[in-house]
């Protein structure tokens, strides 16, 4: 480590000044990033166990690596846009028309990392690759013309930073044939404190081909229109916290697929560790939540969801799962708050057509948490499951709407512990 380091102060010293050049220190996959124009000092403690940058001090021994980052700088300006490639960044180019930019990059071995700023109302990014990397919203605003206002293309794990502090909007532009306003290839890991908004003018408002993960560190993201879903994603989503707001859109609110042949061990599965997921839900026919397979899996163990079935939302479902779903508050405390206001009808075979707060195919296992539901409208319903099984916590329905339902079981309830307040039809 102490070779290490020390090759890292002569590259230090032999770069290039650059107000956007950074020191990453790796530790277990993550990094804390400097700007080296901060121009950190690195101390040693006796015998090198320790080393402090800046105000952090680290164990040597626990330091994966330290690399030198030499970020793409896209900037917008109104109508024109300006692409700044660091001399040393290889594999890397671009084509600027107006303000659509399209990246072309061919390396394979260094995860390239992008800052994306400035504002247009006729501008896009494009990006073609077949590596890793990752992009920086740092006050970005783009309006596309032509597509997709942000479109990654490529397979990988793409990291998205929405830096602390910013404030970002993407909007595509209506009648093309891109697949949302921020479209991903690949899987997407988001992170940083600042807020997106997000606007689908064609299709969804976020894509992520496959998995799509909100870390702990995640800010706001609001999605305030969609023609289809307001985000949509392959083999599984993970909410380690942030918040996400929905509302606007066409079909789905969050719609999760489970992907054919996928390798993942967490296929098929909606898992939420803590964050706030807020709703307003006005599309009939539709879900707010959605995992739409058998096999899918619902853990919600913790966080705030919120949603709101509007009067609109006819035979609509609140969080809705093809498979089974567990709440509990394993990583931290479980809220669930579902008002189910659609307005239900007959339809031609005087079948009573349903708003429901809550539905899983097979089985809702509720272990702690505090879940209230409000079948409020004409024909609502609570919760439907195959079977309910109550281990702990606290599951209110409330059936308000004419001819309401509570809950709707195939089997009867399996009350272990926990309390429940509502009206059951078996």
């Amino acid at each position: 480590m102490k070779k290490l380091l020390l090759t890292l102060c002569v590259a230090v010293a032999a770069s290039t000044a650059s107000a956007q050049q950074w020191m990453r220190v790796w530790q277990a996959g993550e990094s804390t990033r400097y700007a080296l124009t901060e121009a950190p000092t690195m101390d040693y403690a006796t015998a090198g166990s320790t080393i402090t940058i800046g105000s952090t001090q680290y164990a040597t021994a626990e330091i994966d690596s330290i690399t030198i980052v030499n970020p793409v700088t896209i900037t917008w300006d109104g109508a024109s846009a300006t692409v700044d490639i660091p001399a040393n960044v290889e594999g890397v180019t671009c084509s600027v028309n107006g303000g659509h930019v399209v990246i072309d990059n061919a390396n394979i071995a260094t995860e390239q990392e992008f800052i994306l700023t400035g504002s247009s109302s006729n501008g896009s990014l494009t990006y073609n690759g077949s590596y890793k990397c990752k992009f920086h919203l740092n006050g970005v605003n783009l309006t596309s013309t032509k597509g997709a206002a942000l479109d990654i293309q490529c397979g990988k794990r793409i990291d998205l930073d929405i830096m602390d502090g910013t404030t970002n909007s993407l909007t595509d532009c209506s009648g093309g044939t891109q697949k949302a306003a921020l479209n991903c290839q690949g899987h997407l890991e988001v992170a940083g404190n600042g807020s997106l908004t997000v606007a689908g003018n064609t299709a969804h408002g976020i894509r992520s081909k496959e998995y799509l993960v909100l870390k702990k560190s995640t800010g706001t993201i609001t999605v305030t229109k969609a023609v289809t879903d307001a985000i949509h994603c392959g083999e599984y989503f993970t909410m380690n916290g942030g918040s996400i707001v929905l509302s606007g859109y066409g079909a789905d609110g969050l719609q999760m697929e489970t992907a054919a042949n996928s390798d993942e061990a967490d296929n098929g599965t909606f898992t939420m560790n803590g964050g706030s997921i807020s709703i307003t839900h006005d599309a009939a026919g539709s879900k707010a939540i959605r995992a739409d397979s058998t096999v899918a899996v619902m853990n919600i163990n913790g966080g705030t969801i919120d949603i709101t079935l509007s009067s609109s939302a006819s035979d609509a479902k609140g969080v809705d799962c093809d498979g089974s779903i567990n709440i509990g508050e394993s990583s931290a405390t479980t809220a669930i708050t579902i008002n189910a206001n659609g307005v239900g009808y007959l339809d031609a075979a005087g079948e009573k057509i349903r708003t429901t707060g809550m539905k899983a195919e097979n089985t809702i296992t509720m272990n702690a948490g505090t879940v209230t539901i409000g079948a409020n409208g004409k024909y609502a319903r609570g919760m439907r499951a195959a079977t309910l099984i109550m281990n702990g916590g606290t599951l209110t329905v409330t059936n308000t709407g004419s001819s309401s339902q509570g809950i709707k079981l195939d089997n009867t309830v399996q009350n272990n512990g926990g309390t429940v307040n509502a009206s059951f039809k078996y």
